[in-house]
Parts: structure tokens; C-alpha cells; sequence
């Protein structure tokens, strides 16, 4: 298993959810993982229910087992300031440079830069290591930004290392890929099983691919589950024996949803009920479909059930278990 687990997926996929899962599940017998946000929208927090995270690497969750789940929500100013200090030793004078609002403006002039600072201090974490000489932290997971975009994000070091040929700029940006382009790294993408997610889900793997950054798994999320077999599906849809109205009528009745006389409320519910069942049966066609597509990637798929009370805290643990329970597979 990598030890640097970066999640993407297409706006609404439920990306940080998945992140947050994962963060949880790799926690396990006595392993530290650090759950990593770059986007500033304190999502990780909401979900561990806990304080807005500041830039500091704090324990949110106990996993089972007795593993531990730290989190960071990366400034990318005093990331910059980190930088300052780390290579240029400039302590007093960084401070002052952000008061005169001159981090402020290099972040937002040089959007480049911004994102440097962010996979350079996720990878800083993954590579330290305690006086004994072990990783701080077993696994670091990322909340990564959206996969129309997370390409250039992971490889804008590759960029940097090009303009910067000499220095500890271009040394920085060389270690940084070092990780990104390693058996360290792997990059997973979190889709719905819808055309628009599972298009954008494909697109973003050959862009990847191309620059040479390691893919790793799709997770299908919010899935639902099979209502009914594949005989009443083919009935649904018109093919072989049809559906016998008075059947239908008689069954509700003996649920309890009233007489199966005719024009009594069993019989008016069997129209919107076969109607509810024909949309069912398109959606799982569908379903299917796109499904197929992201097995046409060959890429290993995992699949995450669509909570419908909500992902609150036992529900991301649901979840973990879910993924620890398919890698265990």
C-alpha cells in the first residue's frame, strides 16, 4: 500500500468524504495516518465534527484497533513561510514580509506557487521521520482538488525543477516529484456512477497517465443498492412476460395498503408504483453502463454505499470499514 494516498474526484463525487474513509481505514492496528487539506474549506473538520483545523497537525479521530488519525489544513502563507525559514533562514523578516502583505500577494500573483507549497508540505510529511529513524506517519492521505485539475496540481514540481535549474528551489521541487512519481504515491479518483463524473473520471486517468503519476483505484460512491433481480428488471422493461396488474393490486393489499377491489387505493397505487419501477430500471441500466466503463480502465474499483441519513461521524466510520473491508478482499 503507498504511503501517500491522493483522493480526487469531480465536484459533488463526496472526494473529501472518501479522503476522510480512507484516512480512517489505513488508521488501523496502532497506525498513524495524517489527513491532508490543501482547499481551505475545513470539509475534514465537519465531518470528525470537531474545531475549525488550524495549521497544525492535530489528532481528530481514534480508529479501531487503536490507530490514529491526525489532520492539517495547509495555509499555503505560512507554508510559504516555512519555506522562507527552511531555506533562506529568514525567521524575523518572513513574519514581517506576510504583515506587509507581500505572502499574501506571492500566493495569489503566482498561483504555481500556491500549489508548491501545498504538495511540497504533504510530501515534507510523508518522507519525515521520529529520532529513531522511522516515518512519523505511516500513511498521509490528501484531499486533493477536483480531477479537471489535479494533474497540473501534482506535477507543477516538475515545472518548477525545469525553470529553476540550480538551488534549493530546484533541489525542493526534485525531492517533491521524487515522491509524486514514486511507488510512494498513488492517485485515486472518486466518481458517481453517472456519464459526467465517469467521463471526467476517465479523462483525468490518461492525463495522469501521461505525466507519468501513479494511479491507483476508482472508488464508485454513493452507490445504491440492487432492488430487484434481473427477471423483474426484464419485466419492468417489457421483455418476456409482463407485469399482471391484479397481482400487483393483490400484493398491496396484503401489505396492508387497502382492498384490492376495483378503484380501491391498492389498484390506484400500481400505476405510480410500475412508473417508479420503469425509472428504477433506466437508472440501473445506466448504472451498469457506466460501470462497465470504469472496468474498461482496468484500474482496481471500490464501491461506497450512498448513506441516506447523511455521513455523520459513525458514518464515515461505516465507510472505513467498507474500504478496509474490500482491500482486505
Amino acid at each position: 500500500m503507498s504511503r501517500f494516498q491522493v483522493v480526487s474526484g469531480k465536484g459533488g463525487t463526496g472526494k473529501t468524504t472518501v479522503a476522510a474513509a480512507w484516512a480512517l481505514a489505513l488508521a488501523t492496528e496502532g497506525k498513524r495516518t495524517l489527513l491532508v487539506e490543501v482547499e481551505g474549506r475545513q470539509g475534514v473538520a465537519q465531518l470528525f465534527e470537531t474545531e475549525p483545523l488550524p495549521y497544525e497537525e492535530r489528532r481528530i479521530a481514534v480508529a479501531p484497533g487503536g490507530g490514529e488519525v491526525y489532520a492539517l489544513a495547509i495555509d499555503p502563507e505560512l507554508a510559504l513561510l516555512d519555506y522562507l525559514q527552511m531555506f533562506y533562514k529568514l525567521g524575523g523578516a518572513g513574519r514581517a514580509l506576510k504583515k506587509l502583505g507581500a505572502v499574501d500577494f506571492a500566493t495569489t500573483v503566482a498561483p504555481g506557487l500556491r500549489d508548491v507549497l501545498l504538495t511540497g508540505k504533504a510530501c515534507e510529511a510523508v518522507r519525515r521521520k521520529d529520532g529513531a529513524g522511522r516515518f512519523v506517519y505511516d500513511h498521509v492521505v490528501m484531499d486533493a482538488p477536483p480531477t479537471g485539475r489535479i494533474t497540473r496540481f501534482l506535477n507543477v514540481n516538475d515545472e518548477v525543477a525545469g525553470l529553476a535549474r540550480i538551488g534549493p528551489v530546484h533541489h525542493q521541487a526534485q525531492a517533491v516529484m521524487r515522491v509524486l512519481k514514486s511507488p510512494q504515491t498513488a492517485v485515486h479518483l472518486v466518481t458517481l456512477l453517472e456519464e459526467m463524473p465517469v467521463q471526467e473520471t476517465v479523462d483525468g486517468i490518461a492525463e495522469l497517465r501521461a505525466a507519468r503519476l501513479p494511479v491507483g483505484r476508482i472508488i464508485m460512491n454513493m452507490t445504491r443498492p440492487q432492488l430487484l433481480d434481473e427477471d423483474s428488471l426484464a419485466r419492468v422493461r417489457g421483455q418476456g412476460p409482463g407485469i399482471g396488474r391484479t397481482r400487483v393490486a393483490a400484493a398491496l393489499s396484503a401489505a396492508g395498503l387497502g382492498g384490492a377491489r376495483r378503484g380501491g387505493r391498492a389498484e390506484r397505487l400500481v400505476d405510480p408504483l410500475l412508473a417508479q419501477a420503469a425509472e428504477y430500471a433506466e437508472r440501473h441500466a445506466l448504472e451498469h453502463a457506466q460501470r462497465a466503463v470504469l472496468t474498461d480502465t482496468g484500474l482496481p474499483l471500490r464501491e461506497l454505499p450512498l448513506l441516506t441519513e447523511g455521513v455523520d461521524l459513525a458514518g464515515l466510520h461505516r465507510l472505513a470499514a467498507e474500504l478496509r473491508g474490500q482491500d482486505a478482499a
